[in-house]
């Protein structure tokens, strides 16, 4: 094979006129719509396609970069192909294998980011300050390396967590900053601006283990080329083309390094969607594509708009939405399929309700024989699963969790139940163990293995080995008074036991063991996620008598759901349906704080509130046949029943493309009272079938939600000038029980409980 690194040993077994020689006329033209074809055959200069949900991105892109092999534009090592993802890049290079044959196994630079800047830097590893068997670090490395760093400049961890400094040195390397770089209002964000030394030392100390993290391989490899300019023009001379899928989740490094390779040759293809750029959080920045024509002067724009997957009231619906948005470039999806049935939109009256009526469709098309796994339920966030679990399990419907776990497995639910099964069965090891040193308190795997021995040469459990190691010296101090407070613990939670609520008394656990602050204090993008779904489990133990019923559920639980292996419903958010299509898809959870999101808003305001709008446009899109939005009218969100008004993307939906079910009256914020519809999921059924036994709850949520249910008079009236210790100062314009619609001064038109509002 010829050394991909020498642009003169190219074997002559692989000559472009060879390969364009030995292929049959191109069939793979066949079959294309105009767009797709002007795409594949336009060769030369930069050209940006966009390409729209189910438009047949991914073979616009296989087939061209067969197209230049074949026609003897390049050799295979002189094309750059870059993917996101190491399953994209195989699929890519197995399609454009079965068009051109075995030249495709030349083809040395197809991948990911991380993989081509990986080989470069193998290279030119000394230029960076690396040795070429420089090793790569995961991220429990990397982590494990920051708190040395940050407990060695003597930071407080739980005030500052080192998690914190990995995402901000994670999200400084997206933005192909390196220490000196950073910007000042940057550097703020962690410990008092020591963030930029920390960061200084952390590069330091990488250079010193002959080590990079993943973001180090994009970073350097920019820098290797910013300051190397022969190095440089070696790579630019090599790419005589440079193709780039998904291209609107570039973050500003990759951009930079795009860029600078392209410069030569300019013949770079970049395909992509701005409207399905929904991983902002990680580092994607949509103005990368949006740019593209500033960039490169002369740009060819192709869109492609003709979608292959879904029928009209989808892409129609999904297409009004989007329109929403300012920051895109705009296109029109259409399909030559016509008819098919218009986006359902429901109302229902709660979690459970929701759940129970898709369930109940869900049925129904089990009893026609449709195949589960063409039905798929796309979740904003991550504790929205457990009801529908909940339910799937009640209705004997087999389900998966793609992208993710099952709710009850995960880490922090098992944490829980460990710290339960202990107070109800003391003698329980299994889950002593697992929590004794969660969150951390200093008892090490030396404690653990000593408890051990004294338990199995006492014949007794490891909480009893605990309480007899304490009275000793046998282990060192600060463990010795971590474990006696974790025992006094225990003590007073059992005592509590018959006192409170099981609901209550789990609150109290994760309260004073320190969980709940294991995870406030934890500053990563799934720690608010961890606290939703604490409050989640809480209030699913609601409709349990005690606590051992629950603990029994959860067991009966976990053992039916093991090694599921049939044809299932799938289950997961919507970040992770994208590239995914099913003939069914439920939208649930469409009410405002949830979708959109209200961290993403608080966070980054109109940026943020228009990658919400994609990646709703994203879920509409997975649909093929039929796509159901479901909203609902009290939702248990940040630990307290709420009454949320429904999202603003509904009203963003066209009319002639959707179909409302349930209660109108909760599609406009303006009306006043509303009445269980006539047709559809109404709100009277949810009522009936309120499975909560409120005369034992005693949160004030619980009797919130109780309130709910059976609303007496409000004591306010209508042009009542009132105030919310959130929202600010409003007036009342309408009135619903003891629900209250209110024009904030400060913000939108939102509904609230009354109990939160004061007269002024």
């Amino acid at each position: 094979m010829p050394d991909p690194f020498d642009l003169d040993s190219i074997s002559e077994n692989f000559t472009p006129a060879k390969v364009a020689r030995n292929q049959a006329p191109p069939v793979y033209l066949e079959g294309l719509n105009p767009p797709q074809l002007e795409a594949i055959e336009h060769v030369n200069g930069p050209m940006l396609v966009l390409a729209g949900a189910g438009t047949g991105k991914t073979r616009v892109l296989t087939t061209r970069l067969a197209h230049i092999l074949a026609g003897g534009h390049a050799f295979p090592n002189q094309i750059l192909a870059v993917t996101f993802t190491n399953k994209a890049a195989m699929e890519m290079k197995e399609r454009v294998g079965s068009i051109i044959g075995d030249a495709v196994e030349n083809m040395f630079w197809l991948g990911t980011f991380h993989s081509i800047c990986v080989k470069i830097l193998r290279r030119h590893a000394n230029l960076v300050g690396l040795s070429s068997n420089y090793t790569i670090l995961d991220q429990d490395d990397q982590l494990r390396l920051i708190k040395q760093l940050v407990r060695a400049a003597d930071i407080d961890e739980k005030r500052f967590p080192p998690r914190m400094l990995a995402g901000l040195i994670d999200s400084w390397k997206n933005k192909a900053l390196l220490p000196q770089q950073v910007p000042k209002n940057e550097a703020q964000k962690y410990a008092e601006g020591h963030g930029i030394k920390l960061y200084t030392a952390y590069q330091s100390r990488l250079k010193e283990l002959n080590a990079a993290d993943f973001g180090d391989l994009i970073l350097l490899c920019l820098n290797l080329f910013q300051n190397n300019q022969k190095i440089l023009n070696e790579y630019q001379r090599r790419f005589k083309y440079i193709l780039i899928d998904e291209y609107q989740d570039t973050n500003v490094a990759q951009y930079l390094w795009l860029r600078l390779i392209a410069l030569e040759h300019k013949n770079i293809c970049c395909v992509g969607d701005d409207d399905q750029s929904i991983y902002g959080w990680r580092g994607a920045e949509v103005g990368n594509i949006l740019k593209f024509e500033n960039d490169f002067k002369g740009a060819k724009i192709i869109r492609l708009e003709q979608n292959y997957r879904s029928t009209t009231h989808i892409l129609g619906a999904a297409s009004g939405l989007i329109n929403s948005n300012q920051g895109r470039l705009g296109k029109t999806l259409w399909t030559a399929e016509q008819g098919g049935e218009k986006v359902s939109v429901n109302a229902v009256w709660d979690g459970r309700a929701e759940a129970r009526a898709i369930g109940e469709i869900i049925e129904e098309q089990q009893r026609k024989q449709k195949p589960l796994s063409e039905t798929a339920i796309l979740v904003r966030a991550g504790f929205q699963t457990r009801e529908f679990e909940e339910q799937f399990l009640t209705l004997a419907i087999p389900y998966r969790i793609i992208g993710g776990v099952r709710f009850y497995e995960r880490a922090e639910i098992r944490d829980t139940m460990a710290y339960l099964r202990v107070i109800v069965n003391p003698d329980d090891d299994l889950a002593f163990e697992r929590i004794i040193n969660v969150p951390k308190r200093g008892i090490g795997d030396t404690t653990v293995a000593k408890l051990y021995r004294i338990a199995q040469m006492a014949g007794t459990s490891l909480l009893k080995a605990s309480i007899d190691i304490v009275q000793t010296e046998e282990i060192n101090k600060k463990a010795r008074t971590s474990l006696s407070k974790l025992i006094d613990n225990f003590d007073q939670w059992r005592k509590a036991f018959n006192d409170i609520s099981h609901q209550d008394l789990t609150d109290r656990v994760l309260e004073e063991s320190g969980y709940y602050d294991k995870w406030r204090n934890d500053k990563s993008p799934d720690a608010p996620g961890k606290l939703d779904n604490l409050s989640e489990l809480i209030r699913g133990m609601e409709a349990f008598e005690n606590l051992a019923e629950f603990l029994e559920h959860i067991s009966l639980v976990m053992e039916n759901t093991a090694n599921n292996q049939y044809d299932s419903v799938n289950i997961m958010t919507l970040h992770g349906s994208k590239g995914l299509e099913f003939n069914t898809v439920f939208l649930p959870g469409w009410e405002e704080e949830l979708f959109p999101s209200k961290r993403s808003l608080e966070e980054q305001g109109e940026r943020g509130l228009e990658e919400e709008r994609r990646l709703a446009y994203v879920g509409i899109t997975r649909a093929k046949k039929n796509a159901h939005i479901f909203y609902a009218a009290t939702r248990y969100m940040f630990g307290n029943y709420m009454s949320p008004i429904p999202s603003r993307f509904i009203e963003e939906l066209p009319n002639e493309h959707i179909e409302r079910n349930g209660q109108q009256g909760l599609t406009s914020i303006d009306q006043a009272s509303y009445q269980p519809a006539a047709i559809g999921f109404n709100f009277g059924e949810g009522r009936e079938n309120y499975q909560l036994d409120r005369s034992k709850a005693k949160k004030k949520s619980i009797n919130q939600d109780r309130a709910l249910k059976n609303p007496e008079p409000s004591k306010f009236s209508i042009a009542d000038r009132v105030f919310h210790d959130k929202f600010g100062y409003g007036k009342v314009t309408a009135i619903d029980g003891n629900k209250l619609m209110i024009d904030f001064e400060m913000g939108s038109p939102r509904k609230v409980m009354d109990s939160f509002i004061k007269l002024v």
